[in-house]
């Protein structure tokens, strides 16, 4: 029963551990940090806390070069600060996801380290390794995700190594048993430490074309556009083997009551619903990301949802992301006007939603200077908008010095305007996003239409939309309006003589509503459909 599902009817809150709370004074966020600010998830009203990689790293990827699975790094604290974090977090009612990144670890892993040292090396084979092609260069031409050749040549032992994205980030050999084995060790490790489940990494990418054949050429790449547009990825990645992996990555969650299994896909949707596998044995939630890269129109979005719903395997269950770490916020994206129409359609929509940190406070892109560039990606391919730093910025908390995220400067700049966005001060604004966004978690945690119920639209044209959700005799409607011109929707007679419950606005709680709804600008309403 969806109702009963912890991962059904709550609320994912992401965290990049880098920018929440800095503990210890040294420009970083920590595993304490997060510990100290349990309560503001508890006072938002979400359900569990996803933790993005804390892993011991060299840090060429913020932590997505793993160098030991089951240890943490010293930046974000130790095994110890994670028992206690993880203990708390449960006391308080919350769940706890982590980050999985099996694609690939760091070239500073020992697995790595005894892979390359000779060909002959037991773990030789935990790792993709080929002969150079027949002109001495790379085996193929796959392309790494942050730009270049996705091969490096190894000196020691005269082949070259596969590396998806940074070349200190060689992909792990799923196809070889041993290996595969090592990895579900590692999730039962953290497992028995109590998590409540993982989001794993880029889980489109596990297994690759065993002939390693040449991708063949993108026709829609333009210049400017990223160098992994080039080509189409369609022997380095979503390889049909994968299913067999995921199929076993469920069966050690499994194993364990109440867990959750999450995927990373960057895919469109005919290919990511295939991520259920086959009688939902795969993922329990194959990451949805259509509305990060949908257009801001309320037809688009309409049927984008729609597809969605149709293409759904049966039994299924949805989920919605408008904002993480690799891509701009929402409020990059649509503006701070739309941002609360993004909020309420991501907290509204069948399904389970991941609300990314300070995106309640509405978080802008921040402006990162030059010198202060720490993504990977960006310093690749500089110059082309690509950068994933402006996403993640530290959290602003109050108006003390450094936002109360830490006494001294932080890694990454704070936003300009942290002085008025920032918790404290938006707590006590009742017209405040934040205000607004835990009035909405409050209300889906009250109305189980709204939380498990079913999705049925009502109109969209090409200013507004219009859904109703239900569950029994309940019946929640949302009208939007993705435009700042005043905007009207019909609502079909029997749902006429509702009351409005939620304005993105304020001002109209309790009013009646007809026949015809007259959304404000930029408004929002949520309405309690008349019984």
């Amino acid at each position: 029963m969806p109702e009963r599902t912890w991962w059904k009817r709550g609320i994912v809150y992401q965290i990049y551990p880098r920018s929440f709370q800095d503990s210890n004074g040294d420009g970083l966020g920590d595993l304490e940090g997060i510990r100290q600010r349990l309560d503001h998830l508890v006072w938002l009203g979400v359900d569990a806390l996803w933790i993005s990689p804390i892993y011991p790293s060299p840090m060429c990827d913020g932590g997505y070069d793993v160098a030991n699975y089951t240890d943490i790094d010293p930046l974000f604290g130790s095994l110890g600060a994670f028992d206690r974090l993880i203990a708390e977090a449960h006391r308080r009612g919350l769940k706890l996801i982590l980050d999985f990144v099996p694609n690939h670890t760091s070239d500073q892993h020992a697995w790595f380290k005894e892979s390359r040292s000779s060909r002959t090396n037991p773990k030789r084979d935990w790792y993709i390794w080929r002969d150079p092609g027949p002109d001495g260069g790379p085996p193929n031409n796959w392309i790494s995700n942050f730009g270049g050749s996705a091969w490096e040549f190894d000196e020691t032992t005269g082949q070259y190594y596969y590396h998806a994205f940074l070349k200190q980030q060689p992909d792990l050999n799923w196809r070889n048993p041993a290996l595969r084995q090592a990895m579900f060790d590692t999730l039962r490790f953290w497992l028995d430490r109590g998590v409540d489940g993982f989001r794993v990494d880029v889980i489109w990418h596990l297994m690759k074309d065993p002939e390693f054949r040449d991708n063949p050429p993108n026709p829609a790449y333009a210049p400017g556009q990223p160098d992994i547009n080039r080509l189409l990825q369609v022997h380095s990645a979503d390889h049909p083997d994968i299913y067999g992996v995921i199929a076993e990555m469920r069966q050690v969650l499994d194993a364990y009551p109440d867990r959750v299994l999450i995927g990373e896909i960057y895919l469109p949707i005919e290919r990511l619903v295939t991520y259920y596998g086959p009688d939902l044995t795969g993922a329990n939630l194959p990451f949805n990301f259509q509305l990060i890269h949908a257009t801001w129109r309320a037809r688009d979005i309409e049927a984008l949802v729609r597809e969605y719903e149709e293409k759904l395997p049966e039994g299924g269950w949805p989920n919605w992301v408008l904002s993480n770490h690799d891509q701009p916020r929402i409020a990059a994206r649509v503006g701070q006007a739309q941002a609360r129409i993004a909020a309420m359609l991501l907290l509204t929509l069948r399904g389970t939603p991941t609300l990314y940190y300070g995106d309640e406070v509405g978080l802008p892109a921040v402006h990162i200077p030059r010198d202060r560039v720490q993504d990977p990606w960006e310093k690749n391919e500089p110059g082309i908008g690509i950068g994933r730093d402006p996403s993640r910025t530290p959290m602003p908390w109050d108006r003390t010095p450094f936002a109360g995220f830490s006494t001294v400067e932080p890694w990454l700049p704070l936003n300009q305007d942290w002085e008025t966005r920032n918790v404290a001060s938006m707590a006590e604004d009742p017209n405040s996003i934040l205000s607004f966004t835990r009035r909405l978690i409050a209300l889906r945690r009250e109305r189980k239409s709204l939380m498990v119920g079913r999705y049925v639209p009502i109109c969209a044209d090409d200013a507004a939309l219009a859904y109703r959700r239900e569950a029994g005799d309940e019946q929640s409607i949302v009208a939007l309006n993705l435009t700042g011109e005043e905007h009207s929707v019909s609502l079909p007679e029997h749902l006429h003589g509702g009351a409005v419950l939620l304005s993105s606005l304020g001002g109209r709680e309790g009013e009646r509503i007809g026949g015809k709804v007259t959304l404000r600008g930029n408004e929002g309403l949520l309405i309690e459909a008349a019984r």
